[in-house]
């Protein structure tokens, strides 16, 4: 049976086109799937579906996505992240490689939602950004979890309840252009004047025209960062609201405002 399933050209290109036209066919689709981003299950039969193609040095993993979680696309990764993945798909009860891999593959991985959330009585353009998996701090051994910490370093503050917008980050912006959603910038390292790319959609992203006025009226966004599986995926406004003060509540949500670069 068909799917509902994007497949970008930087992903045909890797997978060759007979792989790609078995894919939308639904030959070697599944059904079901846990999106490689938010973690929760998906339906490519019922729902827009993208194919994100995670690619080490020798090993590719197909792995499947909400389409509003991530764009289909390629994503580079360490080999050892990505047989680490294989492995852990082998020993979880036979599957296949060319399903969802394990979170830890996608440590680089930032999920972003937009919405509008209430502030002190006013609606403020709002990114939420999560990652796919746990980010350990480059060098460590651990294996734990430093995002948070990490973006508490660059700046950010932390939340325990959404009572009053986060103050501004220095250095940092949000780039809207043509009225979509493009990237977060952040400082250039050793010294550099320009900004670089914090995370870049690898295709624009569409905000509601809701949105895009509040952003265009303040010129501030306001985002929103929590480590995995804290705030998931929120179809609705009001959930992910619920989700953002369950996350500040429990210790879990960091936030700095951005001006808007871009209309």
């Amino acid at each position: 049976m068909p799917r509902l399933l994007d497949v970008s050209d930087d992903v045909r290109a890797e997978i060759g086109d007979e792989e790609a036209d078995r894919l939308l066919a639904g030959d070697s689709t599944p059904g079901s799937y846990d999106c490689t981003s938010c973690r929760t299950p998906g339906d490519s039969e019922q729902e827009r579906t993208s194919t994100v193609l995670f690619v080490g040095d020798e090993t590719a993993v197909l792995a499947f996505a909400h389409a509003g979680c991530l764009p289909s696309q390629v994503v580079q990764v360490a080999e050892d992240q990505l047989q680490g993945a294989v492995r852990s798909i082998a020993g979880s009860g036979g599957e296949s490689a060319s399903e969802a891999p394990d979170a830890a593959a996608a440590q680089a991985v930032l999920g972003v939602t937009s919405g509008l959330v209430l502030i002190a009585g006013e609606l403020h353009p709002a990114l939420v950004v999560e990652p796919t998996g746990p980010i350990s701090r480059p060098g460590a051994e651990s294996g734990g979890d430093d995002f948070l910490p990490l973006l508490i370093e660059q700046g950010y503050m932390p939340v325990t309840q959404l009572t009053e917008a986060p103050r501004t980050l220095d250095g940092w912006s949000v780039l809207l252009a043509m009225g979509q959603l493009h990237a977060v910038l952040q400082p250039g390292t050793g010294g550099a004047p320009s900004q670089v790319a914090w995370w870049q959609a690898h295709q624009p992203l569409l905000v509601t025209e809701g949105w895009r006025a509040a952003a265009n009226k303040t010129h501030t966004v306001l985002v929103f960062a929590a480590p995995a599986g804290a705030i998931g995926r929120q179809p609705r406004e009001d959930l992910l609201r619920d989700a953002l003060d369950k996350a500040a509540a429990n210790g879990r949500l960091v936030a700095a405002a951005m001006p808007l670069a871009g209309t």
